[in-house]
């Protein structure tokens, strides 16, 4: 899944109230503004050995999973970012052991795309964001 299938979109009607903004269009702004550091991150994972499969948790709440690498507080912006790893997200049971081989499947080239779990007041999803976009 991209994020821009998880954004609001399409034209809005005259004369209708607008609906409220996705908070996703201000993850996608903060996106732009962290991926060369994401970017570094997860080359420095691979690179090390901790996994070939990085996950990043992006979220706007307090979120008990990876370890924090960028601080939306710190940095004033609207999301803060953790880095995990596929093998943790299976250590805690988000990604059942049975789903793990399907998961790395449909990984997308870490070189190429963050792999971001996105965390929002209702619920959670994995979203392959490019480097390049």
């Amino acid at each position: 899944m991209d994020l821009q299938d998880l954004l609001n979109k399409g034209p809005e009607e005259e004369g209708t109230p607008s609906k409220p903004k996705s908070p996703l269009v201000s993850l996608k702004s903060d996106l732009d503004f962290y991926k060369e550091s994401i970017q570094e991150v997860s080359a420095e994972m691979m690179a090390e050995g901790y996994t070939l499969y990085p996950i990043f948790v992006a979220h706007q709440l307090k979120v008990d999973l990876g370890e924090m690498i960028l601080d939306r507080d710190e940095l004033n912006t609207q999301w803060t970012i953790q880095a995990s790893s596929l093998e943790e997200f299976v250590d805690h049971g988000i990604i059942k052991e049975d789903k793990k081989e399907y998961f790395i499947k449909n990984f997308k080239p870490a070189n190429d795309f963050m792999c971001l779990f996105v965390v929002v007041p209702e619920g959670a999803n994995f979203v392959f964001y490019p480097y390049n976009s």
